[in-house]
């Protein structure tokens, strides 16, 4: 079995996470006006909104950092399409007590349990006192992490993943007060809709299940099968307008 035969992996995706173009453009905008000259991306994946702010300031420089190296030979290959290259580092390294900071911009995008400890619980405050650790004075980070929506009840709890449980995520207000408290003030505050929310949701899958509709029965289509119908009924039956992704703008005090 070659690597061609098996499901693509999040190629409908351009984020890694519920971000719309609109939502994308408005953010480099913003984080690009303070003119960073050094750009840090925890988890950064293929590091499309890495890419996005290095172009949008000439001159900075950027390192992502990620354990997956498919993504970031996907990030390397879209550095060097758009004249990216000479500017940033791709680099297959766990994030877990870094010494790539300070940045005068660290993005965070949904990758916080790249800051936490693996053995132990997610802790967003544990994720905050990194980030503060890992940006410049005056400097901005971009923080894409999840909260409840409401209180999910045990019911929802038990149809998401594995596991689920109340305190896996504060409710918004308390994940600013938690930036708050690691000492950073919360320039702007914004929240993905359900719109982003469906079509991340959907492109995460869409490969796979296009794959699945094609070859019904490779070796490794039950598995896969599975797999797919597991994520898709947590998220119908379970987070779907329960769990929301906040992107926060945070300038570190002092």
């Amino acid at each position: 079995m070659t690597g061609t035969d098996l499901p693509p992996r999040l190629a409908h995706l351009t984020f890694h996470g519920p971000l719309s173009e609109d939502r994308a453009r408005r953010l480099v905008a913003s984080l690009a006006a303070a003119r960073p000259a050094t750009v840090l991306d925890i988890g950064c994946g293929w590091g499309e909104l890495l890419l996005r702010v290095l172009d949008a300031v000439p001159g900075a420089t950027g390192v992502g950092v990620d354990t997956n190296g498919e993504d970031l030979a996907r990030g390397r290959g879209i550095a060097e399409e758009r004249g990216l290259a000479e500017r940033v580092r791709f680099l297959e390294e766990s994030a877990l007590g870094t010494t790539r900071g300070p940045a005068d911009l660290v993005l965070c995008l949904g990758a916080g349990q790249a800051l936490c400890a693996p053995e132990g619980p997610y802790d967003v405050a544990a994720v905050l006192r990194e980030l503060r650790r890992l940006v410049a004075p005056g400097g901005r980070v971009l923080l894409g992490e999840g909260f409840w929506e409401r209180v999910p009840a045990p019911e929802e709890l038990a149809r998401m993943w594995p596991g689920a449980h109340e305190g896996d995520h504060p409710l918004l207000g308390a994940l600013v007060d938690e930036a708050v408290e690691a000492g950073f003030r919360p320039a702007w505050i914004e929240t993905a809709d359900r719109d982003e929310w469906e079509r991340f949701e959907s492109g995460y899958r869409q490969g796979v299940e296009l794959w699945l509709a094609g070859h019904p029965d490779h070796p490794a289509a039950a598995e896969t099968r599975a797999r797919v119908d597991r994520q898709r009924a947590s998220w119908l039956n379970g987070y779907r307008d329960v769990l929301g992704m906040a992107y926060l703008t945070l300038v570190p005090v002092g």
